[in-house]
């Protein structure tokens, strides 16, 4: 017969005063109580050892040799952002980049480093913008099996080094593949994750992570946190934290990330990449962007509005109702249920200003909003308001344009 070894961790019954201490304590929800005797639920247990420091007064929690734990009282990991490399151009996606740029503070709240992991292959120079992004630390599991995005090969890769590292917070991009692993890790490594958030920040008194996330539509903002289990996660729209700016000096870690290949599920088979080309709709990017409401009127008020676009140098956005009458392709869509951007200049052409919409574009540096209401909503959120025709305004805005 196999020999079984002892949990690390163990509870001597006849110290156990079940004073339910550990109960309230345990940040995984681990520990239970039956009768008047504490049991310890291994397969939500992390080892943290904070069960070891509260029980320090009657030394009933243990390591597996009998000696207490020095555990630490605060947090038990770092901070990690899980970073995309770009796949048509090379570096980071943006929404990388900003969450690297949050990084630090969160873990500056909790007395703990920030870090980035990455996967894929020939990825020394996206490792290296991490750190001038803000990382301190790289996790590089760089194999040839993962030069292809496959949710099966990520998420194993990204749950082992979890488990192994157990990082106080995980966060990630709400884009095509954070969506689609995130998910994925969480429930592999049984904790929770808040999806398409638009702000977090730390709890200096719990340590816990405010996920901020709109909810019923868009009509409210919900604040929500995961008291019990670890680490936290959440995705974050892309576009809805500042741009951070690198400093190529900063100095920091890559740590190589044995992968175990053959233990891999089968590669899927890679037909062919198609990238979306330069005709693509880019709206993340942009620097300008000028945005069709429904108050255009239709296909034609949209031409109108596509040609201020293109006289300043921008981008075609469009609103929902534009997008759901059929006059523009979803591509354009900005708002909650569309793209999050923040161009240094957005300009709203006949928009109501609803609140899934306002979402999507309040972080831009300068807003402008043109519109013949002059209640609009809209106006609330606009640094500069012209009230007036759309017929009569863009049009005298073209001749201007193009006379200088």
């Amino acid at each position: 017969m196999p020999t079984v070894s002892p949990p690390r961790i163990q509870i001597l019954p006849e110290r156990c005063r079940g004073c339910t201490l550990c109960v309230k304590g345990c940040p995984f929800a681990a520990i239970h109580m039956e009768g008047k005797q504490a049991v310890i639920d291994y397969e939500r247990c992390t080892l943290c050892g904070a069960c070891v420091s509260i029980c320090e007064r009657f030394g009933a929690i243990v390591d597996q040799g009998g000696a207490s734990l020095a555990a630490p009282s605060g947090p038990r990991g770092e901070v990690w952002v899980f970073c995309e490399p770009e796949p048509e151009h090379g570096g980071l996606m943006p929404v990388s980049r900003e969450l690297l740029g949050l990084a630090p503070s969160l873990a500056a709240t909790l007395g703990v480093e920030p870090a980035a992991v990455l996967l894929g292959h020939g990825l020394a120079d996206c490792a290296r913008e991490c750190i001038a992004y803000g990382a301190r630390k790289v996790y590089l599991a760089d194999a040839p099996a993962l030069a292809r995005y496959d949710d099966r090969c990520w998420s194993q890769v990204l749950a082992g080094l979890v488990r192994e590292h157990r990082p106080e917070i995980l966060l990630g991009g709400a884009t095509a593949i954070g969506r689609a692993l995130l998910p994925r890790v969480a429930v592999e490594i049984h904790t929770g994750l808040t999806a398409d958030c638009t702000e977090l920040s730390v709890d200096a008194a719990t340590g816990l992570l405010q996920q901020t996330r709109p909810a019923f539509g868009g009509n409210i903002l919900a604040t929500i946190t995961c008291e019990h289990y670890r680490p936290q996660m959440a995705t974050v729209r892309p576009a809805v934290l500042p741009r951070p700016q690198p400093d190529p000096g900063r100095q920091g870690v890559v740590m190589p990330v044995a992968v175990a290949v053959e233990s891999l599920p089968p590669a899927l088979e890679w037909l062919r990449f198609v990238p979306r080309g330069p005709a693509g709709v880019d709206l993340r990017e942009a620097e300008i962007i000028v945005t069709a409401g429904y108050g255009v009127g239709g296909p034609e008020g949209v031409k109108l509005v596509a040609a201020l676009a293109t006289a300043l140098g921008g981008v075609l956005g469009a609103s929902r109702a534009v997008v759901d009458a059929g006059w523009l392709p979803y591509a354009h869509q900005v708002g909650q249920t569309g793209v999050t951007v923040q161009p240094k200049l957005y300009v709203a052409c006949g928009l109501s200003g609803a609140i899934q919409h306002v979402v999507g574009m309040q972080n831009s540096t300068t807003i402008v909003a043109l519109n013949r209401d002059p209640q609009a909503p809209i106006f609330r959120a606009a640094d500069y308001a012209v009230v007036g025709d759309l017929f009569e305004l863009i049009p005298a805005l073209l001749r201007e344009l193009r006379a200088h």
